[in-house]
C-alpha cells in the first residue's frame, strides 16, 4: 500500500495542498490552478471542495477521492454545512479535544463549534476581511483598494484608506469578541482554533485588544489537513 498520498482543499479563490508520508504532512503549498504536480501525478489525491465546478478537474484522476460531508462522523451536522468546515472542526477536536471552536478567515469568515459531547454545535458565515475590502473598492465609484496592516489601524481615521481599514477591521473583530463571549460563557477556558488566509492576523488583532484571550487561542495553517489525515487513515 502506498504511503504517499496527496491532499487537495478547494477554496473559493485558492488550492490548498498538502503532501503525505507515513500520514505525515511534509508539505503544503497553495496556487491559482489545479495542477497536480508532475512528481506526484500518480499518487493517490483526496480532494475536498466547496466549488463543485473545480472539483471536475480530479473526478477523472485514476486514484482520485472526492470526500464529501457524510465521510466526516461528525454528529449533528446539516446537509448544506461545508465540508471544509466540517474537516477543520474534526482536525480540531482531533488535536484540542472538545468543546472547541474553529475561526476561518476566508474569503468567507466562518465560526464552527463542537460542544461537550464532542458534537456540532453550530456556526456562523460572514463576508471575511478581504471580501469586505473589495466590495467597497468595486461597488463604489470613489473608494479605494486599501490593503490589511499589521497593527491596528487608528479607530477614528483621518483619511479615506484609514477608515476603510478602521471601519472593517474593528467591526469584524468586535463581532469576533461577541461571539466569543458568548461562547466562552457557555464552554469557559475551551480552545479557539484560528486558520485559513486571514486567520493569523484576526488572531494578532483579538489579542491585542483583549491579551487574555491569547491563552486560549491558537493559529493553525493546515488544520483541515489535520481533520483529513484521520479521515483518510480511515479510508485505508
Amino acid at each position: 500500500m502506498n504511503s504517499d498520498w496527496l491532499g487537495v482543499v478547494i477554496g473559493n479563490s485558492r488550492f490548498h495542498w498538502g503532501y503525505f508520508h507515513q500520514q505525515q504532512l511534509q508539505q503544503s503549498w497553495d496556487s491559482e490552478e489545479g495542477i497536480i504536480p508532475p512528481e506526484w501525478e500518480e499518487l493517490p489525491i483526496y480532494v475536498v471542495s466547496v466549488v463543485e465546478a473545480k472539483t471536475l478537474l480530479f473526478q477523472q484522476h485514476p486514484n482520485g477521492r472526492i470526500i464529501r460531508l457524510e465521510d466526516i462522523p461528525l454528529v449533528g451536522v446539516y446537509s448544506s454545512l461545508g465540508v471544509d468546515r466540517a474537516l477543520g472542526l474534526w482536525g480540531a477536536i482531533a488535536n484540542w479535544g472538545y468543546p472547541c471552536l474553529v475561526i476561518d478567515g476566508g474569503t468567507a469568515l466562518t465560526l464552527t463549534a463542537a460542544n461537550d459531547r464532542g458534537e456540532f454545535h453550530g456556526g456562523v458565515i460572514l463576508p471575511g476581511l478581504g471580501l469586505q475590502l473589495e466590495s467597497l473598492a468595486t461597488s463604489t465609484a470613489a473608494l479605494p483598494r486599501v490593503n490589511l496592516t499589521r497593527e491596528l489601524p487608528l479607530r477614528w481615521a483621518k483619511s479615506t484608506a484609514e477608515g476603510i481599514q478602521s471601519g472593517v477591521i474593528y467591526t469584524l473583530v468586535a463581532g469576533i469578541r461577541e461571539f466569543l463571549a458568548h461562547w466562552w460563557e457557555q464552554f469557559p477556558n475551551s480552545p479557539v482554533i484560528f486558520t485559513g488566509g486571514d486567520g493569523e492576523i484576526l488572531r494578532h488583532y483579538l489579542i491585542t485588544l483583549d491579551s487574555n484571550s491569547a491563552s486560549l487561542s491558537h493559529f493553525e495553517a493546515n488544520l483541515i489537513f489535520w481533520g483529513l489525515k484521520t479521515i483518510v487513515k480511515e479510508l485505508k
